[in-house]
């Protein structure tokens, strides 16, 4: 990803739901104005929720998902279901698609449910007015479409925009955390699992609010930190660091500089901050057999030195002296029940929505778990976690 693209994170998510063969598909292409989506006579052709990055006006960055119908039958059907279902939990508005020849069907008004039991702002877009002598008045929540005609589709993009009311994250990654002209310094590690010729986005995202904020950034690894540091005058505001490398970077940082990390500054832009640093505490409190998931919002290749799969395990077994049964989650991936597990550790969430992050720390929540994130388990773990968040003042 370059550094001027907008991550999937920071896009307002829209899904399109309904039935098979209500038209949904069509509605998908036309609202995009692009032949994003499979269109087919035949009910089921749309078998997986599929994604679409896309700059659409008036909105600006979006994700589109095209989601499978959700009156599909059969054990693969459920499936579908399911897919759609996960879907929910990242929409920041929903388009029920359906067909205004006839009435709504039990999947469409258990549909509707779903939405306004999650508090997602919806529409029903009411697809093939063409087939209609004349158009009924609309409900607040429903506009007439025809997907063949293009009829009424800038408005239904119109309305879904007022429905988004997207506004920009109010609380700044680190920008207003140091003052304007001041200088932080950003420890990188470049090792084998860092992705060759460019950054991870977290490090991308705190250069870009540095510089919107009037601050500096200056970049290092951590071998060189220590000397880096030395020469500096005046001192620097903050070193902010990578988690994998947190210990070194607190020996090689003077006392009288703050220091914290991107995961760290990562869960207070996504809100869940604070109990991220109660959940840390729960493992003093692990016991031999716990079961641990440590889950990771997106997919990568595997290293031999992944800081979720190896890292974390390795330090979890080191501190606390106990064996543990873990799991572990990527991508769109996340349990539905927690009720047995002792603890979560999840990754900063970089790549997931405002939504889809927030929904997962209410499924957390609701099973009672207590969950951290990387980056603070591993300075809660090191013994800097209170050095580590002097910086924030919401937590002091």
């Amino acid at each position: 990803m370059g550094l001027n693209d907008t991550p999937s994170g920071e896009r307002v998510h829209i899904g399109f739901f309904g039935r098979r063969n209500a038209g949904k598909s069509s509605v998908v292409n036309a609202f995009t104005n692009q032949e994003l989506a499979i269109v087919s006579d035949t009910p089921g052709t749309t078998t997986d929720p599929v994604y679409k990055a896309m700059e659409l006006l008036p909105m600006g960055p979006v994700m589109i998902i095209d989601t499978p119908g959700y009156d599909d039958e059969g054990e693969l059907g459920e499936l579908r279901v399911r897919k759609t279902s996960e879907v929910l939990g990242k929409t920041d508005c929903a388009v029920l698609v359906t067909d205004c020849t006839r009435e709504l069907d039990e999947s469409e008004k258990q549909l509707i449910k779903l939405f306004e039991g999650r508090r997602i702002p919806y529409v029903i877009a009411k697809n093939k007015s063409d087939l209609l002598d004349s158009i009924p008045v609309e409900d607040k929540n429903e506009i007439y479409v025809s997907a063949l005609n293009k009829t009424m589709i800038n408005e239904l993009r119109e309305k879904v925009a007022q429905l988004t009311d997207y506004k920009e994250q109010s609380v700044p990654l680190v920008g207003d955390l140091i003052g304007e002209g001041e200088l932080a310094v950003l420890c990188i590690p470049i090792d084998k699992a860092a992705p060759k010729g460019r950054l991870i986005l977290p490090q991308q995202q705190v250069i870009r609010d540095l510089l919107e904020h009037g601050s500096a950034a200056l970049t290092c690894r951590e071998t060189e930190l220590k000397g880096f540091l030395e020469q500096l005058n005046p001192k620097p505001a903050v070193v902010i660091t990578d988690s994998q490398v947190f210990a070194k970077a607190n020996e090689a940082t003077p006392a009288d500089i703050k220091l914290t990390s991107f995961s760290i500054l990562m869960a207070r832009y996504k809100g869940f901050l604070e109990p991220a640093v109660r959940g840390a505490k729960a493992i003093d409190a692990l016991k031999d057999g716990d079961r641990i998931l440590i889950s990771e919002g997106c997919t990568h290749h595997r290293q031999c030195e992944d800081i979720g799969t190896v890292k974390l395990p390795k330090l979890l077994k080191k501190y606390t002296g106990k064996d543990f049964r873990l799991e572990f989650s990527s991508g769109r991936e996340f349990p539905d029940d927690l009720t047995d597990y002792a603890l979560v550790i999840h990754c900063g969430g970089c790549m997931l929505n405002a939504r889809e992050m927030s929904s997962r720390m209410m499924t957390v929540e609701e099973a009672g778990v207590p969950v951290t994130n990387y980056g603070i388990a591993i300075a809660y773990m090191n013994g800097i976690l209170e050095r580590s968040l002097e910086i924030i003042p919401e937590i002091n």
